[in-house]
């Protein structure tokens, strides 16, 4: 399965088996992870067969049931850059779950810890992972009723400047399928004299540096998405990040 066709398919899960992941689909998740790390300086933790780290975990709107597995994103806080990369790699390594079958679900917090922080870490976040009954229970179908929002269109989510092409749109079709905090979609992706870039607006606030946070890994989740759809592509990290395509 490619990426673009994950994109498609892939929804948010809370209902898990609670059996072990295979083996197989293990280890090539330890591979990715530690790829992901070494390319993008960051520190992603996989956690397997840990089912009282989310026992009883409640989390946004519903409780999330059979978790075993999970992988830890951890932030080094003297990188400024470094919560938007794990947006963008965890979200990578997401889209690969989800084409090796599994489900999953970025969650705000996590529970018990198997690993190690340091004091100039942080815990960004967590995402979920496990096997899934192929189709939604029914209290994963009135959740996704509950927190539904009308999913904010391409041309919502752009600032163009003249004719663009049409990778471009392409792109922006893949953000409209992006997870984001609170569904809220914040990025922004311009087109202005063929120079493309992305951007969140963000605040001074104690409470806007807290949302700058999600809205790093926002920006960086939906970069990934555009890059794909786009065909390709490098991506400059930090707000009004640039991006440069893939030569055809």
């Amino acid at each position: 399965m490619k990426l673009t066709e994950a994109i498609e398919i892939r929804r948010s899960r809370r209902k898990y088996l609670g059996t072990s992941i295979d083996p197989g689909i293990a280890s090539k998740l330890r591979e990715l992870i530690a790829e992901y790390n070494m390319v993008g300086g960051i520190r992603m933790e996989l956690v397997l067969d840990n089912g009282e780290a989310f026992r009883g975990f409640r989390k946004s709107y519903g409780m999330f049931s059979g978790v075993n597995d999970y992988v830890a994103l951890i932030a080094d806080k003297d990188d400024s850059t470094a919560i938007e990369k794990l947006g963008y790699y965890g979200e990578l390594l997401v889209l690969h779950t989800t084409a090796m079958g599994l489900g999953s679900c970025w969650v705000g917090m996590g529970g018990d810890r198997d690993f190690q922080i340091s004091d100039n870490e942080t815990l960004v976040c967590t995402i979920i992972l496990g096997n899934t009954n192929e189709k939604d229970s029914l209290k994963e179908k009135l959740i996704r009723g509950i927190a539904h929002r009308k999913t904010k269109s391409a041309k919502e989510m752009s600032a163009i400047d003249g004719p663009v092409p049409g990778w471009f749109m392409q792109g922006m079709k893949a953000v409209e399928k992006a997870p984001s905090a609170m569904n809220g979609q914040p990025v922004t992706f311009s087109y202005k004299a063929g120079k493309i870039t992305a951007s969140v607006k963000t605040g001074s606030s104690g409470f806007a540096k807290f949302v700058s946070g999600l809205l790093d890994l926002d920006l960086g989740i939906a970069k990934l998405h555009f890059e794909l759809g786009a065909g390709g592509g490098t991506w400059e990290w930090g707000n009004d990040g640039e991006f440069v395509r893939q030569s055809s």
